[in-house]
């Protein structure tokens, strides 16, 4: 069973800079397209951002500009760079992807904390 696990959050002070990835472990897959969800505490999950098949990159507004989603499709990763970071994007951040098989996200990592105090 194909699983994804996340890692580099941590604590970090206003703009500073945190990397984030996003390895698959368990069966080999072919990803199509892997994105990146957020949730603070007391809010709804949302999408940062997503990456496609061919690379194309898509952000939430609250991150344009700070944050670069990337990937390696020959060893099946994703990274989220994040950059001039806010408190604001305090939150425990998952990762996600799906196969052409799949109409949406069906993947899951278990997600990485990400907290941005002074």
């Amino acid at each position: 069973q194909v699983q994804l696990v996340e890692s580099g959050g941590g604590l970090v002070h206003p703009g500073g800079s945190l990397r984030l990835s996003c390895v698959a472990s368990g069966s080999i897959v072919r990803f199509y397209s892997m994105g990146w969800y957020r949730q603070a505490p007391g809010k709804q999950r949302e999408l940062v951002a997503t990456i496609s098949n061919g690379g194309s990159p898509n952000y939430t507004d609250a991150v344009k500009g700070r944050f670069t989603i990337s990937r390696d499709k020959a060893k099946n990763t994703a990274f989220l760079q994040m950059n001039n970071l806010k408190p604001e994007d305090t939150a425990v951040y998952y990762c996600t992807a799906h196969r052409m098989t799949e109409s949406s996200w069906y993947y899951w990592g278990q997600g990485t904390q990400v907290t941005v105090s002074s």
